[in-house]
């Protein structure tokens, strides 16, 4: 592997917080979530999620996977979406790590069929949309409380 596709693999690792033996996305959503904690994800998260696209690609065909499961910047980004404009509070963050979870491990109706998209659509489009769907909730949720 060359030298810029190593970092993309490793930015596509979520710098290592994909290579857990157990749960990378787990862990990878975590790291994101911490992430989020200190710097609030913000429209620089569009960004992040169309050069994220160039980004799993690389390292999918790095890796010679379609969908590693080492590759958790998907996860980061679904994970700051979810985040997105939330209340700073320890309580609507973790309801936003689990409801992102859920939707991301079990891919309801719409989330699994975009995951079937070719090359690093596919690995980002499932979680951007579980993401959404988490913060919907989340809105509907702070509306109420």
């Amino acid at each position: 592997m060359r030298e810029m596709e190593k970092f993309l693999v490793f930015l596509a690792q979520g710098l290592g917080s994909g290579l857990a033996k157990k749960a990378p996305g787990t862990w990878g959503s975590l790291v994101a979530v911490i992430i989020a904690w200190f710097i609030t994800p913000s429209l620089l998260t569009i960004i992040i999620a169309a050069v994220g696209v160039y980004i799993c690609t690389v390292a999918a065909k790095a890796l010679n996977d379609d969908d590693p499961s080492c590759v958790v910047f998907d996860e980061w980004v679904g994970m700051w979406i979810a985040i997105w404009a939330l209340p700073h509070h320890l309580i609507w963050y973790v309801l936003a790590f689990g409801l992102f979870r859920l939707f991301d491990i079990t891919k309801p109706w719409l989330i699994d069929k975009v995951q079937h998209y070719p090359d690093g659509w596919g690995i980002m489009l499932d979680d951007m949309l579980a993401g959404l769907v988490s913060r919907i909730i989340l809105a509907v949720l702070v509306w109420i409380f």
